[in-house]
């Protein structure tokens, strides 16, 4: 599209998460009018630890916001596969994308507010839940609680798994739980029994259970994570420390170690969802991004990067095309066959068949497979 058609648009986003707030800094760099609606009254730091893929971090450079990652972010140099109790499995540099070599290692939370901090002032608009959409193909209207009616040029729905947008337009499917829980804790790195030296991801199979432990060391801090099957497909789940520690049964000493030492007042616990691919993400003027069009299992570590890679495919395919309408349909043609096959390896996990099918040579056997 034209600078000056661009320039004209009036881009509403739903939901002020990685995707949200990555498509708002690429569109208003198009010179279009972005406004953000968060349902949250105040952005809070929640979660653990992820990784940036240098795909992702080479579109922070792109859009002028690297230094503000960079600066509360560890880069990394490889991620590492162990069996319960410490024998390796495989190490495998992060794979570069073109001189962009790195991995960065970063907090949830820091990684939300750097990408806040580098919109304009006002532009993202707390306490608007939304409630309903209409779309009769030219301008949409958001509903919001409270009886406030927004419309725009184009709505972008990034309004998470539980997405509103996708359940009014696009799919009624309901999100699919995966057969397991996650536990996820950040913790001084002191209090990590010497298992973390270095800036880089490690990951401990066992029979039906992973440990995560990610180093955040710009901030003295590990993030650990325990994935590990149960029956129980409650959302949010009370689980207690004893069911922590069954989960952790046979692996490294120090493992179980920090399992026993952590506070669970600071654990968040969670069932854990996907959604199934669905066929359709836009219509002529409103489109999905980030998990509400395909939130996926966290096994792979692609969530957060394929959210950001969206953005980025979105603002390419506005300049790209010569309308909204087809914009979004280029849109679709090269995000969807890639987050369609980032889905289905998710939800293969790291069973020691699994490691051996994605790394072919590897020596997976000394991992016990999970049921």
């Amino acid at each position: 599209m034209q600078s000056s058609d661009l320039k004209k648009l009036k881009i509403a986003v739903v939901g002020a998460g990685y995707g949200g707030a990555a498509a708002a800094k690429a569109l208003s760099l198009l010179g279009a009018d972005v406004a953000v609606y968060e349902q949250a009254a105040r952005i809070r730091e929640v979660g653990a630890g992820i990784g940036l893929r240098p795909s992702t971090v080479n579109r922070f450079r792109e859009w002028g916001i690297f230094d503000a990652v960079a600066k509360v972010s560890s880069p990394s140099e490889y991620f590492e596969i162990l069996t319960a109790t410490g024998e390796p499995i495989m190490k495998e540099a992060w794979p570069a994308d073109g001189e962009q070599a790195h991995t960065h290692l970063i907090h949830r939370g820091d990684f939300i507010e750097a990408l806040l901090g580098v919109l304009p002032e006002g532009m993202v608009r707390l306490g608007h839940r939304l409630e309903t959409i209409h779309d009769d193909g030219d301008r949409p209207v958001l509903t919001f609680a409270g009886g406030e009616r927004v419309e725009a040029d184009l709505v972008v729905g990034a309004d998470g798994i539980k997405s509103v947008v996708r359940g009014e337009l696009f799919s009624d499917k309901e999100p699919v739980f995966s057969g397991e829980h996650a536990y996820r804790a950040v913790i001084p790195a002191d209090d990590a029994h010497g298992m973390v030296t270095d800036d880089n991801l490690r990951m401990y199979v066992g029979k039906g259970t992973k440990v995560y432990l990610l180093p955040l060391r710009h901030r003295g801090q590990v993030s650990f994570d325990i994935t590990a099957l149960c029956a129980d497909s409650t959302w949010n789940p009370q689980n207690t420390k004893d069911d922590m520690l069954a989960t952790v049964e046979g692996f490294d000493e120090r493992i179980v170690a920090i399992t026993r030492d952590l506070d669970m007042d600071l654990v968040n616990i969670r069932a854990v969802y996907d959604i199934d691919p669905i066929d359709t993400w836009h219509s002529d003027s409103v489109v999905l991004v980030g998990d509400a069009a395909h939130s996926m299992l966290h096994h792979q570590g692609q969530g957060a990067n394929s959210a950001i890679e969206d953005a980025g495919a979105l603002a390419d395919a506005l300049r790209a095309a010569d309308t909204v309408p087809e914009a979004l349909a280029r849109y679709q043609a090269v995000r969807k066959p890639v987050t369609d096959k980032l889905q289905a390896i998710s939800r293969q996990g790291w069973s020691a068949e699994e490691i051996e099918s994605v790394f072919p040579g590897q020596k997976p056997a000394a991992a016990a497979p999970q049921e």
